[in-house]
């Protein structure tokens, strides 16, 4: 596996953990594989409650923020409810940038993450 995709599904692993307790409803696709659909898209997780679709969430790499993907989360963006996009903590300026760029940081959520290995 290649190391940015398992970065991606370490990602959405641990968030499919943590928003658990706040969306009962949450349905992954992880990369290549499209199990959940969201009005024709298949977004990397589908989060909802009580049969209701509250949001979609992205995870992107460092590899993965381009200015393509940025028209997918236009796309995304309007499809009625919240897109939530879940990148790496030093590329949050390049996707601020590109949010702005393509008008979208009103539309967006914007979350970041990092590694930290610290040793003794």
């Amino acid at each position: 596996m290649e190391y940015s995709n398992l970065i991606h599904e370490m990602i959405l692993e641990h968030l499919r953990k943590r928003l658990s307790r706040e969306y009962k409803e949450i349905s992954v696709n992880k990369p290549a594989e499209k199990k959940a659909e969201y009005r024709g898209h298949y977004p990397d997780m589908i989060l909802g409650n009580h049969g209701m679709i509250l949001a979609i969430l992205e995870v992107e790499t460092a590899e993965s923020i381009t200015e393509k993907q940025a028209e997918n989360w236009e796309k995304l963006s309007g499809l009625g409810v919240k897109l939530i996009l879940m990148v790496p903590k030093d590329m949050k300026v390049k996707v601020t940038d590109l949010l702005w760029a393509k008008g979208l940081m009103t539309k967006v959520s914007l979350g970041t993450y990092e590694i930290a290995i610290t040793m003794p």
